[in-house]
């Protein structure tokens, strides 16, 4: 679907260049919610609006669907503009415009009858969950209201691509979550193609399937979100990953609380993947003779399942131990790790 070949831009100054993309390559696949994440300052903005020339690339080569972008003249990218959907952190919506007529506003300059647009408008306001707000201005919104604006009126042309650049950044957590859930709504619902900048590490979790990892403008980490979490090769990638998943002070904390108890086997349960037993706890102490204690631990979800660990105590006879530490590692999907055994 989209293919990005040695794409470079530098920003000359007085007193030298700054490679703000630096000789990147990408493959993206159609239908697909594909996440860059990188700190400020690591090119992605950039790079994003490099995909539909709000940037004009120094250097390298750009396909959506078959069409080079970075061939076309001015009328041809004006016309393949309008099947790349584009959502900003801060709206960028006309503040003299009402809902319904900022959405309407790409279909106008488009061309599209005005019973066509019409239609196109109230459904879109439908799609976006605003129905009844459709004659109120930007200042009578919310932060996430306007946001739904934004991506209605980036989906007006019915695009294939939607490009979206920081788009959560400037909502709160509870309104974030509202409007990833929409997108991947649209994108179940549309087959659109989602290419998702961002800094939060909790928003590439939540919805991508695949992300890149962006440091100087280029690409030092790619691969599937739940293979990042598992397996982050990179510092930065790291530093990504216990946002979400903790740090390594929280994990002296644990070492800490496990040498404090003095029986039974003191267990680290790993979940990976979309197989993971969720009811394990509860079907071992139903299956064993064992008690078992939560000590500590945190499981997040991915697109493709759950990650994360939990340390558990369990107290009972030797043999009852021991069978049930084999039933989780040979009958189940959930990585197991004896870290104490007192017994």
């Amino acid at each position: 679907m989209i293919s990005i070949e040695g794409l470079r831009k530098q920003f000359i100054t007085n007193k030298s260049t700054i490679h703000a993309v630096d000789d990147l390559s990408l493959t993206i696949k159609e239908g697909e919610i594909f996440g860059v994440i990188g700190y400020s300052g690591a090119g992605k903005s950039t790079f994003v609006r490099l995909l539909n020339r709000l940037e004009e690339p120094s250097g390298g080569r750009i396909v959506i669907d078959q069409q080079e972008i970075t061939s076309l003249n001015t009328k041809q990218l004006r016309l393949a503009r309008q099947e790349i959907g584009m959502i900003f952190q801060h709206f960028n919506l006309l503040w003299s415009r009402t809902v319904r007529d900022n959405i309407t506003f790409p279909l106008e300059i488009a061309g599209v009858p005005k019973n066509e647009r019409d239609e196109r408008v109230t459904e879109l306001i439908r799609l976006v969950g605003l129905t009844g707000r459709e004659t109120a201005y930007p200042s009578q919104l919310s932060g996430g209201q306007k946001q739904r604006v934004g991506i209605a009126r980036a989906l007006a042309n019915n695009p294939k691509v939607l490009l979206c650049d920081e788009a959560t950044s400037a909502l709160d957590p509870e309104t974030t979550n509202s409007i990833l859930d929409l997108l991947v709504d649209i994108n179940e619902k549309l087959g659109l193609t989602i290419i998702l900048i961002t800094h939060e590490m909790h928003v590439i979790r939540k919805i991508c399937n695949q992300v890149a990892v962006m440091e100087n403008g280029k690409i030092v980490e790619q691969g599937d979100v739940l293979d990042i979490f598992l397996r982050p090769q990179q510092q930065v990638t790291r530093k990504f990953v216990e946002q979400v998943m903790g740090t390594e002070d929280e994990n002296e904390s644990i070492d800490q609380l496990v040498q404090s108890y003095d029986q039974g086997k003191i267990v680290r349960l790993h979940f990976i993947g979309e197989t993971t037993n969720q009811a394990l706890i509860s079907h071992l102490a139903k299956k064993y003779e064992v008690d078992i204690n939560i000590l500590q631990g945190k499981i997040t979800q991915t697109q493709r399942g759950a990650y994360g660990t939990i340390f558990v105590q369990m107290i009972g006879e030797k043999t009852e131990l021991d069978e049930s530490v084999r039933f989780v590692t040979d009958d189940t999907s959930v990585e197991v790790e004896v870290i104490r055994d007192v017994n």
